[in-house]
């Protein structure tokens, strides 16, 4: 069943066109990311559909209703902003009671709704406390919760999380997935972290210079990149500026390397970017270059869980990331053979 549909917006402000020409279509009860880099569009298309643009052209439908012209307080969709815009002089259950209290609630109606929340974000029982006496963390959670107090058909997130450190905003992405798997309830979230939108989403919504790049699951998106900027947009990855041998095959340097899959329509000849993810990069020991590559490491970092080596291909760098088990061992100047298994190896059109 399809939640939300966005048919051919567009969005200018003035000469700068901020979303060019999107068409999407998400289903009921999916978490989707926006994901792309500054300026990249993603924030001027949630506004648009939280009711706080108008598209310049295009539409929005909700559940087959066109709600393009509709004010954002007639679409009933909550919002949590990036600086979460708490009330300071309001306690917490004030904040969260704050929609309930405009559409006439009475006050036990109210408190019941604040209690069950407070439950459901895991803080139960600091309904009079002040926002100032909350952590980042729970400040995180109110602002959730008071989104949630209306009960909206639709959730919108605009980079919540952004302004927590690393290990909370970790937690909080956990805590944000299983919040929304539990309501079964449609959720757009704007980032340009990629592991944020890798750990959240079950459909990422690639965007660059108001456009989507690619549509898909984590795992499609990370794995099968439709073009270079999401190759390396998501993830790291090795590219390398290739030609088309014949179907199987791509040259680089005096290098043939097998591809199991050839985008169609691609002749002997026609220039790629090879794109093979640092995990898919083998390397082995060797004094000679009886290999598919050969190289000298150049830097390595043990990280504990992962070891990353660099290694300097005729001039191409190579990075290969691998756990400690399979490190084979060696050091900085040691010669090494690479192995590129033609399944990891991704050819994308120029």
């Amino acid at each position: 069943m399809l939640g939300l549909t966005i048919d051919h917006v567009t969005k200018r402000f003035g000469s700068f066109t901020a979303v060019d020409d999107i068409s999407l279509a998400i289903e009921q009860g999916k978490f989707v990311c926006f994901l792309g880099p500054s300026g990249c569009g993603k924030t001027s298309l949630l506004r648009m559909i939280a009711g706080l643009e108008q598209p310049s052209e295009g539409r929005i439908l909700f559940h087959d209703k066109d709600v393009t012209k509709l004010p954002a307080h007639e679409r009933q969709f909550g919002m949590v902003f990036q600086s979460l815009a708490l009330f300071p002089h309001l306690s917490v259950g004030d904040n969260i009671a704050y929609s309930l209290r405009l559409r006439g609630q009475d006050t036990k109606t109210r408190d019941a709704r604040v209690a069950e929340l407070l439950d459901l974000i895991r803080l139960p029982g600091i309904a009079k406390r002040a926002v100032s006496q909350l952590s980042g963390g729970q400040r995180q959670r109110v602002a959730i919760a008071r989104a949630l107090a209306q009960e909206p058909r639709l959730f919108l997130l605009d980079e919540p999380l952004s302004a927590l450190d690393a290990k909370l905003r970790e937690e909080m992405q956990v805590e944000l997935r299983l919040l929304q798997q539990q309501l079964k309830i449609t959720t757009i979230l704007v980032t340009h972290d990629q592991r944020e939108a890798m750990t959240l989403s079950d459909l990422i919504v690639v965007m660059a210079k108001g456009r989507v790049q690619q549509v898909g699951t984590p795992i499609e998106i990370y794995r099968n990149p439709v073009n270079r900027f999401v190759a390396d947009f998501i993830g790291l990855s090795n590219l390398i500026e290739a030609k088309v041998l014949d179907a199987q095959t791509v040259g680089f340097d005096d290098h043939a390397v097998l591809v199991a899959s050839m985008p169609a329509g691609l002749e002997a000849g026609a220039a790629v970017t090879l794109s093979v993810r640092p995990e898919d990069v083998r390397i082995a020991r060797t004094d000679a270059a009886n290999g598919t590559l050969s190289g000298a490491i150049t830097f390595i970092r043990d990280v504990g869980a992962t070891i990353e080596a660099h290694i300097d291909c005729g001039g191409r760098e190579f990075v290969s990331v691998m756990a400690p088990r399979d490190w084979p061992g060696g050091a900085v100047h040691d010669l090494v053979t690479l192995e590129l298994p033609p399944a990891a190896c991704v050819v994308l059109p120029e």
